[in-house]
Formats: C-alpha cells, sequence, structure tokens
C-alpha cells in the first residue's frame, strides 16, 4: 500500500556530539550505494547488485556477515522484489553465521505502507528504535514466508512477531536496506550506542549564586504551544525524584534550546517554586515576582528593534539600594567599589559606607541622611547605575542606545564612553557639591498638566522659576522659588489638578541653578570628552551623540540649569526603532513615566508593545527583581547570555522534554461510515451463503438432498455469487456519483438571488416567457421574477 511521509535524523561525529553533551541514539557503522546497472525493467531489482551493495557495506564497517543480527528489508510485499531481496540476503548474510543465530529480517511497509521517498529514513529511525529498546518488532499481514526463497538452512528466518533483542558480548547491529526505481542501491549498518561516557567535572556556580533565583527559559512557535512546552516540562518534573533534577542545570539546559517568537522566563529561588511558575505559565497566567514570589514574564521577539537603557535621576535613592546585589554578583561589587574608590578620591568621605548604611534597605532615606545630601545623592546614584551596567554588560546585555534624566544622563555619558571614570567622578561630585552649596529655600512641584499650560503661566516669572522637566504629555515639573512655585502649583490644583511637591533640597533645572553654572562648565572644559561608543541621547535638546558628533563644549553647564525633556526622549527612541527599554536606578521611575510618554500597545497583532522594565523596585528582591527585568527585554528579543546569567557552561544534563509541536491533520476527514440502505430481510442469509460459496449450508438452506440437486447448486452457484457481487459493485459505485439537485424557490427576498445558472418554469405563452429571460438577462434573477409570477 502506498503511503506518504517525512523524516529527519540529526547526523554528527561521535566526538562532536560528545563535546556538545548530545544523547547518542546510535552509530552508523557502515554504509554503501550502487546501481543495478541493466535489469528486465525499471523497476525491477537485481539480485547479484544487491548482493554487491551489502558486502560493500560490510566492508565499509569491518565486520563480517555474522556480526548483523537484523536486516530491516526494503520488502515491498511484491511476488517479484521480495524473493530477490530474500535471496541476496541468505547468499550474503546467511554465511558463516553462528549456529542458532538466524539473521532477522523485517520490514516496516508492513506496518505502515511504502512511503516513497521517506522510506529508507523511517526504517532507519525503527532500527535505531529498536536498538533502545532491545525489540525486534513483527512484521504484519504475512501468512507465510514466500514459497519461492529455501528457507530450510536456517541461517534467515522472517520476523513474524515481536522478538526480544538481548544484549550479548558485543553491540547489537543490524542493517538497513533501501532500493529506489531506476536502480539505485542502498545499505547501511547501524550499531547500538556506546555507554555515556561519565561527564567532567562541571565547574560549580560561584559561591554567591547557589542561593540564587535561576530563570528558565522557553519559547515556541505559537502561544498553544508555549503553554504545552510548559506542560511538558511540568510533567517531566512530576516524574523526577524528589529534589531532582537541579533547577540551575534546569535553567542551564534551557538555555541550549533554539529560541522562537513567541517567550517566557521563569524566576525563582527553588525547584518546587519554579515546578509552581512553569504550571502557571501552562495555564496561561503571568505574575511580577511581588514579595519574593516566583516571576512569569512572557512576550514576543517579532518585529524586535533596538534595547535602550534609562539612567535615573535623583529623587529615586534609598538607603541599601544595591545591598543585595552586591552581597551576590562579584561582578556588581567590583564594579560599584572601582567607582566608588573614584568618587571618594573626591569626597573625602567613603560612598558606600553612606549608601549601605545600617537601616532597612525597604524604606525611604531618612529626610536628615546623608544620601538625601545632593553631594552624596548624586555620586550614589552614578556608582549605582554604572555597575548595574556592568552587571548586565558581563550578561551580554547591550544597549544600543542610552539616555538619562538629569544627573543619570552622566552616568549614561561615562558607559557610553563619553567619559572616563576619573573624569566622570570628577565632574558627578564637582555637580553634586556646587549645587549642595547654593542657597537652599526653592522648591520642585509635580503638576498634571501639559507644557504648553505651563509656559502661559510663567509670563513675568522667567527670573524665578523655570520648567525643570517634561516627563510625559500631561506631567510637567516646576522648580524655582518657592513662593512663585508654590503659588502657580495651587492655580493648577484649583483648577481640579493633581500635584505634589518633590522631596529636593534645592530648585534643580532653574534659574536658581544659574550662580553653579560658570564654575561647572570651567571644571567641565578640562575633562577629556571622548566620541560615544554607544549613542548618547541627549535628554536637554534631543541631540543624538555619535562618533560623528560629540558632545559640543558647554553642555554640562547648559545640562544642569536646562529642562529635561524626558518626553522628547522617549518619543525620539520610538522614532528610532526602539522596542525595548530597561531603567537602571533604584526603583522604577522612569518605567512609569515610558507607560505614559509611549501609550502603550502595539501597533498590531504583528508588532507586540514595546518592554518596559526596571532592574531595581523599592519593597522588591534585589537579585530576583533585575532578572525579572532582563527576562522582560529577552522576551521583546534582547540579546542576553543566560549561561552566563546562571554561572554554569558546557552540554545540558538534564534531559528535557521534546518541543511541544502543534500536530495538525492534513488529510481530508474521513467521512462517517454511511449507513446501510438494504435491511435485512427473509432472504438476507440466503445471499451470505451464496457470497461465501458454501455448498453445504447453502443445501440444508434449500432443501436439497438429492446428488443431481447437488451437482446442479454446484455449477449454478458461481454464477449466483458473480451476480450478487456485481450488484454490489455498482450499487457502491452509485454513492460515490454526484448528484444534481434542482432546489425550488418560490419567493426569494430582493438581492439574494447573485448569479450561476438558474432553471425557469416558463408558460406556454412564449412573449411572456420571452419577456422573463430578458429581465433575468439585463435587471436579475429576482427582477425578473415579479412579471414571470404574473404570467404563470
Amino acid at each position: 500500500a502506498w503511503s506518504e511521509g517525512v523524516g529527519l535524523v540529526l547526523l554528527e561525529r561521535l566526538s562532536d556530539a560528545r563535546r556538545a553533551g548530545h544523547r547518542v541514539l546510535a552509530l552508523i557503522r557502515g554504509s554503501a550505494v550502487n546501481s543495478d546497472g541493466a535489469s528486465n525493467g525499471l523497476t525491477a531489482p537485481n539480485g547479484p547488485a544487491q548482493e554487491r551493495v551489502i558486502r560493500a557495506a560490510l566492508a565499509d564497517a569491518r565486520l563480517a556477515p555474522g556480526d548483523i543480527d537484523a536486516v530491516e528489508a526494503h520488502g515491498t510485499g511484491t511476488a517479484l522484489g521480495d524473493p530477490i531481496e530474500a535471496q541476496a540476503l541468505i547468499n550474503t548474510y546467511g554465511r558463516d553465521r553462528p549456529a542458532g543465530q538466524p539473521l532477522r529480517i523485517g520490514s516496516l511497509k508492513s506496518h505502515i505502507g511504502h512511503t516513497q521517498a521517506a522510506a529508507g529514513v523511517s526504517s532507519v529511525i525503527k532500527v535505531t528504535e529498536a536498538l533502545r529498546h532491545g525489540l525486534l518488532p513483527g512484521t504484519l499481514h504475512v501468512d507465510r514466508p514466500t514459497p519461492h526463497v529455501d528457507w530450510s538452512s536456517g541461517t534467515v528466518e522472517l520476523l513474524v512477531r515481536d522478538t526480544p533483542w538481548p544484549a550479548a558480548d558485543g553491540p547489537r547491529r543490524a542493517a538497513v536496506s533501501a532500493f529506489g526505481i531506476s536502480g539505485t542501491n542502498a545499505h547501511l549498518i547501524l550499531e547500538e550506542a556506546p555507554p555515556e561516557p561519565v561527564p567532567p567535572a562541571r565547574p560549580g556556580r560561584p559561591a554567591t549564586a547557589t542561593d540564587l533565583p535561576v530563570p528558565w527559559i522557553l519559547s515556541a512557535r505559537t502561544p498553544r504551544a508555549l503553554r504545552d512546552q510548559a506542560a511538558r516540562l511540568a510533567a517531566t518534573l512530576d516524574a523526577s525524584a524528589p529534589g531532582e533534577p537541579d533547577p540551575a542545570e534546569v535553567g542551564h539546559a534551557l538555555t541550549l534550546r533554539s529560541l522562537f517568537d513567541h517567550r517566557a522566563v521563569l524566576v525563582g529561588r527553588s525547584r518546587t517554586g519554579l515546578h509552581a511558575a512553569v504550571q502557571a505559565l501552562s495555564r496561561g497566567e503571568t505574575a511580577e515576582g511581588a514579595g519574593g514570589a516566583e516571576a512569569v514574564v512572557r512576550g514576543r521577539s517579532a518585529a524586535f528593534g533596538k534595547l535602550a537603557f534609562l539612567f535615573t535621576g535623583q529623587g529615586s535613592q534609598r538607603l541599601g539600594m544595591g545591598r543585595e546585589l552586591y552581597a551576590a554578583h562579584p561582578e556588581f561589587a567590583a564594579a560599584f567599589d572601582t567607582a566608588c574608590a573614584a568618587l571618594d578620591e573626591h569626597l573625602g568621605t567613603p560612598l558606600r559606607e553612606i549608601v549601605f548604611a545600617s537601616t532597612d534597605a525597604d524604606t525611604a532615606s531618612p529626610p536628615g541622611s546623608d544620601l538625601n545630601r545632593t553631594q552624596y545623592t548624586q555620586p550614589a546614584l552614578f556608582a549605582l547605575e554604572v555597575a548595574l551596567f556592568r552587571l548586565l554588560e558581563s550578561w551580554g546585555v547591550r544597549p544600543d542606545v542610552v539616555a538619562g534624566h538629569s544627573v543619570g544622563e552622566l552616568a549614561a555619558a561615562h558607559v557610553a564612553g563619553v567619559l572616563s571614570l576619573a573624569d566622570a567622578a570628577t565632574l558627578v561630585v564637582a555637580r553634586g557639591r556646587l549645587m549642595q552649596a547654593l542657597p537652599e529655600g526653592g522648591a520642585m512641584v509635580a503638576v498634571e498638566a501639559t507644557e504648553d499650560e505651563v509656559r502661559g503661566e510663567l509670563d513675568g516669572l522667567e527670573r524665578t522659576v523655570g520648567i525643570a522637566a517634561v516627563n510625559s504629555p500631561s506631567a510637567v515639573v516646576l522648580s524655582g522659588a518657592e513662593p512663585s512655585v508654590l503659588a502657580l502649583a495651587e492655580r493648577f490644583r484649583a483648577r481640579g489638578r493633581r500635584t505634589g511637591r518633590l522631596r529636593a533640597s534645592h530648585a534643580f533645572h532653574s534659574p536658581l541653578m544659574d550662580p553653579m553654572t560658570a564654575e561647572l562648565d570651567r571644571i567641565a572644559g578640562g575633562l577629556a570628552h571622548l566620541p560615544p561608543d554607544i549613542p548618547l541621547l541627549s535628554a536637554l535638546d534631543g541631540t543624538l551623540f555619535t562618533p560623528e558628533r560629540p558632545v559640543p563644549p558647554g553642555y554640562w553647564a547648559a545640562h544642569a540649569r536646562g529642562t529635561v525633556r524626558f518626553l522628547d526622549v522617549l518619543r525620539r527612541l520610538e522614532a528610532d526603532g526602539v522596542t525595548a527599554y530597561l531603567e537602571l536606578g533604584p526603583d522604577a521611575v522612569l518605567t512609569a513615566l515610558a507607560q505614559e510618554g509611549l501609550g502603550g500597545g502595539g501597533q498590531d497583532e504583528d508588532t507586540p508593545a514595546p518592554a518596559l522594565a526596571a532592574t531595581l523596585r523599592r519593597g522588591r528582591p534585589e537579585p530576583e527583581t533585575l532578572l525579572t527585568a532582563v527576562g522582560a527585554v529577552h522576551a521583546r528579543g534582547a540579546h542576553v547570555d543566560w549561561s552566563a546569567v546562571i554561572g554554569l557552561s558546557g552540554p545540558g544534563r538534564v534531559e528535557l522534554p521534546t518541543y511541544a509541536f502543534q500536530r495538525r491533520r492534513h488529510w481530508t476527514p474521513t467521512p462517517e461510515p454511511r449507513p446501510a440502505t438494504e435491511t435485512r430481510t427473509a432472504d438476507s442469509g440466503f445471499w451470505e451463503l451464496v457470497e461465501r460459496g458454501d455448498t453445504g449450508p447453502l443445501a440444508g438452506t434449500l432443501g436439497i438432498t438429492g446428488s443431481a440437486q447437488r451437482t446442479a447448486l454446484d455449477a449454478v452457484l458461481p454464477a449466483l455469487a458473480s451476480w450478487r457481487g456485481e450488484r454490489n459493485r455498482a450499487a457502491e459505485i452509485d454513492s460515490w456519483r454526484h448528484r444534481v439537485r434542482w432546489q425550488p424557490v418560490t419567493d426569494p427576498e430582493p438581492g439574494t438571488l447573485r448569479g450561476g445558472r438558474w432553471l425557469l418554469l416558463l408558460p406556454e405563452r412564449t412573449d411572456d416567457g420571452a419577456h422573463a429571460v430578458d429581465g433575468m438577462n439585463h435587471a436579475g434573477p429576482h427582477e425578473a421574477w415579479a412579471p414571470l409570477l404574473a404570467a404563470v
């Protein structure tokens, strides 16, 4: 029987497979291909050519015929081909075999038919599975071996039932034959896979990483497949021994998988917690990971553009920020210490002691703490954000563009390569010190209003009040002399607008900064400004600084005095193709502003919404929060070196479930059996006996006892059976035929008759009939119906 199919096997050198940690299912020990040459027909096999290809494969494998236990035959089941193939196998493998060990022959075609171009590879897959399971499947639909071959020697036998294939002194081996049309012959010798070598000791995860959260990465081509993939992983975990497998080993093995469009990242510390997260994903659920719970983030990498890093400004600081990351990640600790050392040269006070002062890291800084003094706040934010960048950089997360809010832009400038660490430390400390030295008494208030609405209220106040920041379409920050700022805020509050005074020691980005700008400009002018390695987007005027367009002189003084145009930054990044935003800072300040400024959802189904994530959030565990944020931008398409994140390398050592293919049946659905139209009658039993040609019971049914009558019945029975068979076949063929049915339309609704062929029952008065046909041709069926009915 003909069928169709496709097969896929992965071929790899054994040494390469071992090095990559791939599971080896079987070895190809030898192979050969030849051609029949001349034969008596296009599809007629040639026995001597088949014998030659078998001997060539044995020679290639350096094996004797007795080393082969079984052969998966080409076995088409034809009266011509099977005897020729069987005899070729007897003449080759049947000689010099150990006593009691006949070559066993089977054929997959007895199970699934002739899959044409896939027949060979499907037989290879069958033999591979037989080697793995130690069982030779029996051949189906075989009453007896072909009588055209002498099987009496006992050296070759047909597999007519499932036969155990126990391990022997040497490896089990089987061969596969495939013979193509026009005379191409192929023979392959497969050998069971050698035992898996004991894996070398893997360098363990750093001691600081053993108690850290672990990311599990899953992906699929469709949302349904992603859920199914999670369900398969959950089932694998269910079947595992208690405490197994190690979550880090599972996470590492998952990083070795191919990445598809629909992605999910699960973050958790324990196997139990991650198991629960996998089950949640299988139900289509997500979780932010608040309060130390496992996080489940999902996204699509479709239409991924660029990744932007946003560096937070003053006001987001809190005591203990970064303390948990400092203890967990050596890369963060080293970068933080290096930045603090450069800053300490100008501060005179150890900055790390100020940032990590003993207090609850989840509470805001006490109002009188040193961290809230601008001269320490700005350097502290700089050190934290630079350390975050270096940690992300060690994980392979590198932005396409960077930007910052206020002092955050100095951290962005340093990591972009504009300022060395020493020069950036000089500028940051000088900026904070000069601002701290200004007289206090200013105020900063956030107002729910547009920029145009606020500017309309500033007439006459330009020397004392300014717009410090435009953060979103309806979020503006006023800054300047306290009486004037508070009076303006009261005007908007009276209109029903929300306002909120910011916790700030000075009126930053306002006219009150003018006295310090000259000195800041002098200090900045003595520093080396280099072309950026990463494009830096200015929040002052929207300039994109690149190697071709470096930061100009006087920029940092204008930056300290001018408006932070964060909304313009967001719009420029969006226009330039940024689709993932990662905030580097102590809290999710810019992330919230970006959600409003970018407008939320994607453009269409094929363009997902941008990813917005903050590396740290007040009140949440720092390692989990950072991993969840990295997972969010990865799910949107950003590159992450997850092996570096987990701290493991080399081949995976956990066997994971294969891909959750979304299988669909492409064949035309098989119709339900038609109910029998013929009811069983009194003569049904008679015709059953006729069709079977059963003379004895039929004679008994008819009451025939005499020999002459039995002779007459024997003579007429074949004719009766033939007649009955023809009638049955005719009825079956009739059931396949198309039938034409005419459905009368008595009074159609307007507009329901459109085109096609219509049968008109016209009256005998040909003039009215002609009129109806003419109306049908010009006006359509319905318009012609009324005169037709009238004529009838």
